[in-house]
Formats: structure tokens, C-alpha cells, sequence
């Protein structure tokens, strides 16, 4: 007799793929599974995590509030940021050194103030894994001076998506839940058209962390030699310059060179060596 085995840990359920999917299909086999891919921001889960308020994919900043959130919420869109979820902070001081062999001090950020958000995933991970169902004191401050603060008890919604199983019991599948994410809320903040991601960032972000410099070699001087991964006459024979990306040097490939001409504007670095 033939019997169907159904995994109840998640993990398991995660790593399983389907009759006729190919690998491509799961996960870990993404351009970036990280926070964002080519396929999706995986940091729009986090918007709706909290009942009641709904929460920018990369900072502290409450955005808007749900159309059914009790009327004290509606005074947090573009006023308040979340500052702690029962006691645990989402924030925290960047510091280290200002100049080489330098003190560790407190480093501004582009606001001039040296606190800045986490990402969500790490902040709000435990407070996921020990409230999710739960309501948690949520903490939020101002934006700007003078500085207020406002508590509320908001729910942790369950992230995994709640199915009834024969028999009326309930089982959690490993699909994210309809309730944080609803259709087309992954691929909300990516750029559009794609090849933008190529470009925006210069280059310290890209969603598929592409190269950055490559043809590297050892210099005269032990420093090392190389181009940037955006020059438009990088080859292997190149001189090993490399061009400092300030988004107007016209020896980099621009936003009209990836629309136009993607095919052959992107190609592969091979053990960041350019090859034919």
C-alpha cells in the first residue's frame, strides 16, 4: 500500500521540490535570495508583521496604517518610527574608526545621527520565533526633535500561511502568509525596468551582488590592480585602472547602455578574470 509522507518541520518543507519543478524553482537556487533579488524583496514580509501599522521594507519608519486599526494608530504615518519590540531594539549605534588606526567613535549617518535601523530579518527574528500570534509592547519616538514617544500593544502576525488538514486540524504550511504578503507585495520595490539594479547603487549594492573590480593582479608596489566591473572596455588585455564609479564618468556603462544593449553590455566575470 502506498502512503504519502506530509513533513511538519518547515525547513524540511522548504527544501522540497515538486514533481516536474526544476531546481531552479527553489529558493536557494535564486539569482539573490537575500533582501532584494531579481525575482523579489523578500524585505516586503516585514511590512505588515505588526497588526494595525504598516512599516518601510528598509528602515524603522512607519509608513501608513491598516484601513481597520483602532483610531489612536492613525497619529504614527510619517511622524513616528518604531524604536523597540517587547524591549527589544531595532536600532542601534554604528561606530568605528573615522580614519585609519583611528578610535572607535559613533559614525553620522546621512541624517547626521549615528543610530540607524537593523535589517528586519535579524531585529525581528525572535520576537517572530516567541510572539507570533501574540500581542508585544511596541515602542515608537518622532522623527524629528522634539523627540516623543508612543507605546501600543500591537499582534505579531504568524509569518508561515495556516492550512486545515482532513479531519479539521490545523497544520503550518512553509508558504508565507496571505496576511503580510499580499499578491505582488515581493516584487514591490524592485526597480523597474530590472537593469536599473545594475546601476543604482554604484558599487556598494546590487540585488545579485554583482562584481565590483575585477582582472585583478598584483601590483608593483603589492597593491593589487584592476578595472571596474562597469567599464565599457573591459577585457582581459585592459589597462588596470580602475575608474571610480561617481555615476557621470563616461567610461562606464550608463543606464541608456543597459536598456539598449543589455546582451552585451552584462557579461560574465570566470574566477574575476574577464574571458572570451
Amino acid at each position: 500500500m502506498r502512503k504519502s509522507i506530509s513533513p511538519q518541520n518547515l525547513t524540511a518543507q522548504l527544501q522540497y521540490r515538486a514533481a516536474g519543478n526544476p531546481p531552479s524553482t527553489l529558493p536557494g537556487a535564486a539569482v539573490s535570495n537575500a533582501c532584494p533579488g531579481l525575482e523579489m524583496d523578500f524585505r516586503n514580509v516585514w511590512k505588515r508583521i505588526l497588526v494595525g501599522i504598516v512599516l518601510h521594507e528598509t528602515t524603522n519608519v512607519v509608513v501608513g496604517v491598516e484601513e481597520d486599526a483602532p483610531a489612536p494608530l492613525y497619529v504614527l504615518p510619517t511622524l513616528y518610527q518604531l524604536m523597540k519590540v517587547e524591549g527589544e531594539p531595532v536600532t542601534a549605534t554604528v561606530t568605528g574608526p573615522l580614519i585609519a588606526g583611528g578610535p572607535n567613535v559613533p559614525i553620522p549617518n546621512t541624517s547626521s545621527d549615528s543610530v540607524t535601523n537593523l535589517e528586519w530579518s535579524n531585529a525581528l527574528a525572535d520576537v517572530l520565533y516567541r510572539y507570533s500570534g501574540k500581542e508585544v509592547v511596541c515602542e515608537f519616538q518622532t522623527i524629528d526633535p522634539p523627540l516623543a514617544t508612543l507605546k501600543f500593544n500591537l499582534r505579531v502576525r504568524h509569518f508561515f500561511e495556516k492550512v486545515l488538514l482532513p479531519g479539521g486540524k490545523k497544520a503550518t504550511q512553509a508558504v508565507i502568509s496571505r496576511d503580510i504578503a499580499e499578491a505582488g507585495a515581493l516584487t514591490q520595490s524592485l526597480c523597474s525596468p530590472w537593469q536599473n539594479d545594475y546601476r543604482v547603487c554604484a558599487c556598494f549594492y546590487w540585488a545579485a551582488t554583482r562584481p565590483d573590480y575585477v582582472n585583478v593582479e598584483l601590483g608593483e608596489d603589492g597593491a593589487s590592480v584592476g578595472n571596474n566591473w562597469m567599464q565599457k572596455d573591459r577585457t582581459p588585455e585592459s589597462a588596470k585602472v580602475y575608474v571610480v564609479d561617481d555615476l557621470q564618468d563616461q567610461r562606464l556603462l550608463t543606464y541608456g547602455d543597459l536598456f539598449r544593449e543589455w546582451e552585451k553590455a552584462l557579461r560574465f566575470v570566470i574566477g574575476n578574470q574577464d574571458a572570451e
